[in-house]
């Protein structure tokens, strides 16, 4: 796996109260991004779009009624109109709830009534993902202004600098993108299998669903975000106790002392080729859901995925060796999955974005890559930390060269006595 990519106010007077009926404030900047006042006159960067605008012709494209071959008849055309006004109908009805209200505002209007330049403002709404809408376009409401508001607020009293305004602020939409992605597939692939349905079907039906879902996902959403930001909290707590015994040095280089491993599915390209797009899909949905559960189990968290490869860290060197040892028996010992590699080392890394980075990475890719079908490779250092631990078995094995280190002996890593994670 390759290393991957970075990224990234000052104190103003709040905006005066609005002293007429259209609620005009006085714009005062923010210096999110410092623009001059022309710049923020000239408006010639593209403008941000609303966050949960439901695109209806791009659900419609897939929405096409499958027909039967035979005569051509008048019904058919009019039953497609029927059902496409009642998508369409249901976006916008969707759209009304999601977005909390009607679109009032220009692009201008939200970034005077936030006291901040134009500039700033687009700046802010792409780091939430968001495509831009045009300068005369009536598109944001009132949640849309109270969203930018809430950032700014957070930078004018200096509880968060611009640079970290930012960053959480992507954090939030690169997330909150892939998760709704991902759940709208979901819901759509169980209608397939469990109804009968075809995609275009499927795809209806989940508009029609997704009002009785959204009150209970929000709400298992915050719920989910508390626990695992207290989950991190306290694992911060344990460490900052634990001292240097965690080899968090302030002095390091690297930051954080962590397990790092991955576990990769063997022959994934070739066995790719020979399959359709739903079978491969399943096998990968297969892969990746008992890797997050075995990771889970183990007190480790899985950073990403990437098709036939998880990416995990553990905060010792014996939880990442159980979890990396349960995930080879698992994995290998599952009929619907090929075979897979895994491996795990000891480390210092750095952690941004999500992602985490830094040498130990790289070497629990390059020792993955060297692995037999079902063997867990380690390497000196975590062999030696875990050899006086009856849990593991650890066996060096012939010098190899490995691009980026040099020539390095891999450690073979097994099962000793007992102590193996349980998965119910």
């Amino acid at each position: 796996m390759s290393e991957q990519h970075h990224e990234p106010g000052s104190d103003e007077p709040a905006p005066q109260e609005p002293t007429s009926q259209t609620q005009e404030m006085p714009r005062v900047d923010v210096e999110l991004t410092f623009p001059e006042k022309s710049r923020y006159e000239a408006g010639t960067a593209p403008d941000f779009d609303d966050p949960y605008r439901i695109d209806v012709d791009a659900i419609l494209s897939h929405a096409d009624l499958p027909t039967d071959p035979g005569p051509i008849t008048r019904a058919l055309p009019l039953v497609d109109a029927i059902k496409r006004q009642q998508v369409k109908a249901s976006t916008r009805s969707l759209e009304a709830r999601l977005i909390g209200g009607e679109r009032t505002m220009k692009r201008r209007e939200v970034a005077q009534k936030a006291g901040i330049s134009l500039h700033s403002a687009r700046k802010l709404w792409r780091a939430l993902g968001f495509p831009n809408h045009g300068e005369e376009d009536v598109a944001f409401t009132q949640n849309d202004l109270q969203a930018l508001l809430t950032i700014v607020d957070n930078v004018r009293s200096e509880t968060l600098t611009e640079e970290a305004a930012i960053s959480v602020t992507r954090s939030i939409g690169q997330m909150t993108d892939r998760m709704v992605v991902w759940q709208i597939e979901a819901l759509v692939e169980d209608m397939i299998q469990n109804q009968g349905l075809s995609d275009p079907e499927a795809r209806r039906k989940m508009v029609e669903l997704l009002p009785e879902l959204i009150a209970p996902i929000e709400e298992l959403l915050v719920y989910t975000w508390r626990r695992n930001l207290n989950a991190a909290i306290q694992r911060l707590g344990a460490r900052s106790q634990a001292g240097v015994v965690s080899g968090n040095d302030d002095d390091a280089p690297l930051p954080l002392a962590r397990a790092v491993g991955f576990a990769d599915l063997v022959s994934y390209t070739s066995l790719s080729r020979r399959m359709n797009e739903r079978t491969l899909a399943q096998l990968v949905q297969r892969f990746e859901n008992k890797a997050a559960e075995i990771i889970s189990v183990g007190g480790g968290r899985l950073v990403k995925t990437i098709g036939d490869e998880v990416l995990f860290v553990a905060e010792t060197p014996q939880a990442g060796a159980q979890i990396a040892l349960t995930l080879a028996q698992e994995l290998n010992a599952d009929e619907a999955l090929p075979a897979a590699r895994v491996s795990v080392v000891w480390g210092r890394v750095l952690s941004r974005l999500g992602d985490i980075y830094g040498p130990t990475v790289n070497l629990a890719a390059r020792l993955t890559a060297l692995a037999e079908p079902g063997q867990i490779l380690t390497d000196a250092l975590t062999a030696a930390t875990l050899k006086d631990d009856a849990r593991f078995v650890v066996q060096e094995l012939e010098a190899t060269s490995v691009r980026g280190f040099g020539d390095i002996n891999p450690f073979d890593l097994a099962h000793g006595e007992g102590g193996s994670l349980v998965i119910d």
